[in-house]
């Protein structure tokens, strides 16, 4: 029985770990700029210069997601494209992000 309870113990230690890694700083910046990059290969070349991620310097965890309006469905597509690769916090994380470039888009 003690075996089973540390097999469940190490398990929830993973997961709460790779929940702790998703939400890195650095895996956050790769994974946006994973993105901006899928996003400008689809977009079409007068909408390439629009798409940009900046990082604070300051405060390592806000991002700056810029596009043109034009590219958001560029931006959007790129997103669920790669969601499946992330990990389940980063996920979340751009999932939120997703929803919320939409909203700001029909305001």
């Amino acid at each position: 029985m003690a075996n089973e309870e540390m097999l469940v113990l190490n398990r929830l230690l993973k997961e709460i770990e790779d929940l702790k890694l998703g939400l890195d700083p650095n895996v956050l910046s790769g994974w946006y700029q994973r993105i901006a990059s899928d996003a400008r290969a689809h977009a079409p070349s007068h909408l390439v210069d629009s798409i940009d991620v900046i990082q604070d310097p300051i405060l390592p965890m806000k991002f700056e997601f810029k596009s043109s309006r034009r590219a958001i469905k560029y931006v959007i597509d790129a997103i669920d494209r790669n969601l499946d690769g992330m990990p389940m916090a980063t996920r979340l994380y751009f999932q939120k992000l997703s929803e919320l470039i939409q909203a700001e888009a029909l305001r």
